[in-house]
């Protein structure tokens, strides 16, 4: 097969996948984070019939707020941890596919605070498994989770889904822990209930429209429009870097495919190809490079608690089970971030950057 066959089956399953969710009833938690926008952005442009479970944007300014998406769906402020209200979203909108995104994501937040994490991120998925299992109308529940979620020995190949989990860090751990959760409902209740249940465990993402604490490339952003030096605290770190909308689209074909066949629901890594695998520095050299204005940074340690030093995932199993490929490579990820940031700084229309954002990486 030829390079421009390959893309041209990339191009059509992208085009499908929206297609599918023309008219689904999708319910997302954690919907007004960054990557639970993105994902409600993606759906609503595809047509589907969107609600969001989730407490208010994590940050401020927020994606959420800038994008208006909460005008096209049925926006519902919760806590992942009251069961109750969950279970009144689930009578009240019949949802046919859960996505759950809801989760304490920062691995030094979750130093700061482990009991809230672990409370969200453990009882928040038995929460969400308690719902679906009493309801009659799932179909396809998917749980995303992290790269993290491994026993991280600090080798140079990449995790399959088949190696032990043990996240170090309260926040890692508290997602192997969710995993956990989520294996036990399968063995014990989905199965024999007949609704298709998969994990997803994804590496690193950037887009635009992130304004989370103690990530890279938010950092970066901060630093540079207001004019001070970037500060790279571990430069040699590897992890796998991608886009946005690289594992949002991958979520979006496992929740489809098990839905239209339940063979496929399994666990599965979402992350890029081993050559976007990259060094943070790495990374930062070539955000200084898309950035231009002859940015630079330099290496200074905070300290800090104890991050994995080499994280890689082997996607092999999603690529060969569900045909996915990722589309964009680092410096294309980073480009497409820097131009969002510019529409961003110029208080251009946000709303508009990712509908063009999207189409372009469907096309």
């Amino acid at each position: 097969m030829g390079e421009g066959e390959s893309a041209m089956e990339s191009m059509e399953c992208l085009k499908d996948i929206m297609e599918f969710y023309r008219g689904k009833k999708v319910l997302i938690t954690g919907h007004t984070g960054f990557k639970g926008t993105w994902l409600c952005k993606i759906l609503v442009d595809a047509g589907a019939e969107v609600t969001g479970y989730a407490l208010g944007a994590p940050t401020d300014p927020s994606l959420y707020g800038l994008s208006g998406i909460s005008e096209k769906i049925h926006d519902v402020t919760g806590d992942i941890r009251d069961r109750e209200r969950l279970w009144e979203v689930f009578e009240s909108t019949r949802p046919e596919i859960v996505l759950h995104l809801a989760a304490q994501p920062i691995v030094r937040a979750s130093y700061q605070d482990p009991s809230y994490t672990y409370e969200t991120n453990v009882m928040g998925t038995v929460n969400i498994c308690e719902c679906i299992r009493k309801s009659t109308c799932v179909k396809s529940f998917l749980n995303v989770t992290t790269d993290k979620v491994y026993l991280n020995k600090e080798w140079e190949w990449g995790y399959r889904e088949s190696d032990a989990l043990d996240g170090y860090d309260p926040y890692s751990n508290s997602k192997s822990c969710s995993e956990l959760v989520t294996h036990s409902y399968i063995n014990s209740f989905f199965q024999e209930q007949g609704i298709a249940v998969s994990t997803a465990r994804a590496g690193n993402v950037i887009g635009g429209g992130d304004f989370a604490q103690d990530r890279i490339i938010p950092d970066c952003i901060r630093a540079v429009m207001r004019g001070d030096e970037i500060i790279v605290r571990n430069p040699d770190s590897v992890r796998p870097y991608q886009h946005v909308l690289e594992p949002l689209f991958a979520y979006l074909l496992i929740a489809r495919k098990q839905y239209e066949d339940p063979a496929y629901a399994d666990f599965y890594n979402v992350g890029p190809d081993e050559c976007d695998c990259v060094t943070t520095g790495e990374l930062v050299t070539i955000f200084c490079s898309k950035w231009g204005k002859n940015q630079i940074w330099i290496n200074r340690s905070a300290g800090g608690p104890h991050e994995a030093g080499f994280l890689r995932l082997d996607c092999s199993k999603l690529k060969q089970r569900l045909g996915w490929k990722p589309k964009w490579h680092i410096e294309e990820a980073v480009d497409m971030t820097c131009q969002f940031t510019r529409v961003y700084g110029t208080r251009g229309d946000i709303e508009q950057e990712m509908a063009r954002e999207i189409e372009e990486f469907v096309r």
